[in-house]
């Protein structure tokens, strides 16, 4: 399906929406049958009111005016039956209830149409995240590959977190990485790193001159220019890359002030803490970079986790962090999909109220048997 074009409502949520229109007609019933065999004292239109008012909360404005015209039908109806038209009783009632359907069917076509502003921008959100943040390959060499990603903003499917891989001729890079800031404000800095990995990936003959462009990309930012000299706490990305070469069992790192990535192996989570990081990008120019390249083993069967800090600083109600290490170690092992839906789930029900203060993003590479 086209990202731009809004998803269909499903077949369950027509039945659910064609239950609750009925409600509102049984509500004009009830209230018109019992004003008609009331004592003449009572007068129970002024309750018909509340089938538009209730319609207008979940149905467009044309069945909400259709439901306040039935009402006022209703009403008419039983002042003739009861008095006349000219009773001035049942003809102020007439008119409150012709005022207050206009009026609610108005707030159904402003809630309709803030409804159709939200779909159009889940469906920029989508197309950005597709362009920017393109989904990984399940398979790249001898690797195994999935990801996830979770934004902190309601509206948007995409903001400061940033993942790709490209293949070389006899590896697979990948590089995971945060920019400072969340949300869609976050998108613009998150398209500079990953064009520029997705452009040098393939050319670099190594890892610390990918890394070295990486950084040279994010200084020349004309947007960083235009913010003034002299502010470190501005426009810098964490990240770590990563090499994998097809034909040996390890994996070589660059990480520029990012989370380690966990090991998974034989039931246990080991972290690869490298031991000379360089300084997030972006900060060339306020601190001396030197980047090195670590390698870790990497052997057939193992699962290495990447992830952003919105995993490790999800809280719960109680204001603990998210321990990743542990649940990681929980995962039963049934290949890296299976490790995110697990940890994906797992985060959700650890963060207050199902939501995260921070995007967070994860990738699982396994080296195939």
């Amino acid at each position: 399906m086209d990202p731009s074009t809004p998803h269909p409502p499903t077949r369950r949520l027509r039945e659910s929406r064609a239950v609750l229109l009925s409600v509102p007609f049984a509500l004009i019933a009830l209230v018109t049958v019992v004003d008609l065999l009331a004592p003449p004292e009572v007068h129970l239109g002024p309750f018909l009111i509340a089938a538009p008012a209730l319609t207008a909360s979940f149905a467009g404005p044309r069945t909400t005016g259709l439901v306040g015209a039935v009402a006022v039908l209703a009403q008419v109806g039983v002042a003739i039956a009861r008095t006349s038209l000219t009773d001035l009783n049942h003809t102020f009632q007439i008119i409150a209830l012709v005022l207050i359907s206009i009026f609610v069917t108005f707030f159904a076509h402003l809630r309709e149409v803030h409804e159709e502003q939200l779909t159009r921008l889940r469906s920029v959100a989508v197309a950005a995240q597709q362009v920017v943040l393109r989904p990984l390959r399940d398979r790249m060499g001898p690797l195994r590959v999935a990801c996830v990603y979770l934004a902190a903003e309601a509206e948007a499917q995409i903001g400061g977190d940033l993942y790709a891989a490209a293949r070389t001729s006899d590896s697979t890079r990948l590089i995971i990485g945060d920019v400072r800031g969340k949300g869609l404000e976050a998108v613009g800095d998150a398209a500079i790193v990953l064009g520029a990995f997705r452009a040098a990936a393939h050319l670099a003959a190594d890892l610390p001159g990918l890394v070295a462009h990486l950084e040279a990309a994010v200084a020349a930012d004309p947007d960083r220019a235009a913010d003034g000299p002299g502010r470190p706490e501005e426009g810098f990305t964490t990240a770590a890359v990563f090499d994998v070469p097809d034909g040996e069992p390890c994996l070589r790192v660059v990480s520029c002030g990012h989370p380690p990535p966990l090991l998974l192996r034989g039931g246990g989570v080991v972290p690869l803490q490298v031991d000379h990081p360089a300084p997030p990008l972006g900060l060339s120019e306020f601190v001396d970079t030197g980047f090195s390249a670590q390698s870790f083993p990497f052997e057939p069967g193992d699962v290495v986790l990447l992830y952003t800090d919105g995993v490790i600083e999800a809280r719960d109600a109680s204001g603990a962090f998210y321990p990743l290490p542990e649940r990681a170690a929980d995962w039963p092992g049934d290949g890296p999909d299976a490790l995110l839906r697990h940890l994906r789930a797992d985060l959700l029900a650890h963060s207050s109220a199902g939501r995260l203060g921070d995007d967070a993003a994860m990738v699982a590479i396994e080296r195939m048997r």
